[in-house]
């Protein structure tokens, strides 16, 4: 019979002590715990980024969320290495630093990467649909000359801008870059004397600077105008929950700037959810301001991921007099429903966005052959009997001819087919990263649509030392593509043969 209590001889290993049950992490509470911190990622940083995206004033962005992705974080990796020690010592035998390490960077790292992705989750409408919109280099807005027929043009014709009463020119004056020009005031003046009679601004255009210069460009004209703002500082949108003294503060500070008791319209802009469309505290405002004569009609902008459920849910409402939406040739499919809902509830529809993203030069060969690509563009726009008018970003003297012009002309075949023949040049080649679907297919995780843009850049706009620049400053280039087995082709549905322009792109926009 052994004696359990004798020594054991030197030479016999001392068992390592079994893991204690009672502190051991399971791997379940760790797995909730990362899925915590994915959950946080999206409503903390990925909130957070998508309140930027929309144009919120970054001062009144709430940090709470961030706040809270920080705690489930710092949890997180609290428990991560507990789970680990018990994980690695669960087969009785001591385990080595280096599989300890191993283990908990794994761990870590997956976790990390699934909280990254929540985040971007929020934000990936942004990149995919709207930042291609909303940020994008422009087509030429001018024409390369300036055509003798198109001198002195004057507004030719008014529509309705739904239930308000007002007859507002086709073609409205947008005022993002007039502050830019040296001329802005005298742009400004000079479309008022062409008939022009719909002015947009807004607070945060330039930093309050264009609301400040069409007040002087609207001393003694006021009575001839529709002036539409936003709810806005200069720094951006007012959000969701904001007061109700705020949202009244920022009105009675455009008038000032603007020089006028009362604008006719004030936007919910750039709107990207339901919330700040109907919070209540906005509507109570307004209310408020119309009561005070300081404000006539309610209205909202939208060019965001979520423009058509904003706009479903603006109509259900009928608050809302006016619908400003992104609205062009060969754009989101969607609109056309959406536009022809709002006119018949009554609403009137402002178009904008209307000389949509793509190629610089792409137009110049067809210049002088059928006319400016704006004035197609805008003949298109307004074919639309539902459209009220369009607004265009005046910041060029030539635009009071060349976009004045387009006003009441009717559609021309010839219209279209330069749209179509200008679609076709850029098939195949130019990247309507709106689109993003190779985005997935990439296994190296390539920004194929930021790639391809700065080789629009280079070829297209002539700006090769920016698109250098641009394209060096990118986390992965596309060196990545070669030898690649191109789980990408077949994936643009333009037709884009995605390894091939993606390989020449790294060679053109690196230097040697």
């Amino acid at each position: 019979m052994t004696d359990d209590s004798s020594p054991r001889s030197p030479s016999e290993p001392t068992p390592a002590p079994p893991p204690t049950a009672g502190r051991r992490v399971p791997g379940a509470l760790v797995a909730l715990a990362w899925a915590a911190c994915v959950a946080a990622a999206w409503a903390g940083p990925g909130e957070y980024w998508a309140a930027r995206f929309e144009g919120i004033d970054p001062a009144r962005i709430p940090y709470g969320g961030i706040f809270g992705f920080a705690g489930a974080l710092l949890v997180a990796l609290a428990i991560t290495p507990l789970w680990v020690r018990d994980r690695v010592a669960a087969d009785g035998a001591p385990a080595s630093p280096r599989r300890r390490l191993f283990v908990f960077a794994g761990g870590v790292a997956a976790g990390l990467a699934a909280s990254a992705l929540g985040a971007f989750a929020r934000v990936f409408g942004w990149w995919t649909v709207s930042r291609p919109v909303t940020e994008g280099v422009p087509v030429r807005r001018t024409a390369k000359e300036r055509l003798p027929e198109w001198r002195d043009a004057h507004i030719a014709a008014h529509r309705p801008l739904g239930r308000t009463g007002f007859a507002v020119s086709d073609i409205a004056l947008g005022s993002g870059a007039l502050a830019y020009s040296p001329v802005g005031a005298a742009i400004a003046r000079a479309a008022i004397e062409r008939g022009v009679n719909y002015f947009d601004t807004a607070p945060d255009y330039a930093a309050t600077g264009t609301e400040t210069l069409l007040g002087q460009a609207i001393a003694g004209r006021r009575d001839r105008m529709f002036l539409a703002t936003k709810f806005c500082t200069g720094q951006g949108h007012l959000p969701a929950g904001s007061s109700v003294a705020d949202y009244v503060r920022v009105v009675e500070e455009s008038l000032g700037r603007l020089r006028t008791d009362y604008v006719d319209l004030v936007h919910v802009h750039a709107c990207d959810s339901i919330e700040r469309l109907m919070d209540p505290n906005a509507h109570e405002a307004f209310d408020r301001l119309r009561e005070q004569g300081k404000a006539r009609f309610l209205g909202f902008s939208s060019h965001t991921p979520n423009l058509v459920a904003v706009a479903n849910r603006a109509i259900e409402s009928g608050r809302f007099a006016v619908m400003m939406l992104a609205y062009h040739f060969g754009g989101w499919s969607e609109l056309g429903s959406v536009i022809d809902r709002a006119h018949a509830a009554g609403m009137g529809v402002v178009a904008m966005k209307t000389l949509k993203g793509a190629k610089h030069r792409g137009m110049e060969e067809f210049v002088g052959r059928r006319g400016a690509y704006s004035q197609a563009a805008f003949r298109w726009v307004l074919s639309n009997p539902s459209v009220s008018c369009l607004v265009a970003s005046f910041y060029d003297p030539q635009h009071v001819d060349e976009y004045i012009h387009a006003s009441g002309k009717p559609l021309r075949d010839d219209d279209v087919a330069l749209l179509e023949e200008y679609d076709r040049a850029i098939a195949g080649t130019h990247c309507l990263a709106h689109c993003g679907a190779c985005l997935d297919r990439c296994p190296e995780g390539l920004r194929i649509d930021d790639v391809l843009r700065h080789r629009m850049y280079f070829e297209d706009y002539g700006t090769q030392k920016r698109a250098m620049q641009d394209y060096a400053r990118l986390e992965k280039r596309a060196d990545v593509c070669i030898g690649c087995s191109a789980p990408c082709a077949g994936a643009c549905p333009f037709g884009i043969a995605i390894q091939e322009r993606a390989i020449e792109a790294h060679r053109l926009l690196t230097l040697a």
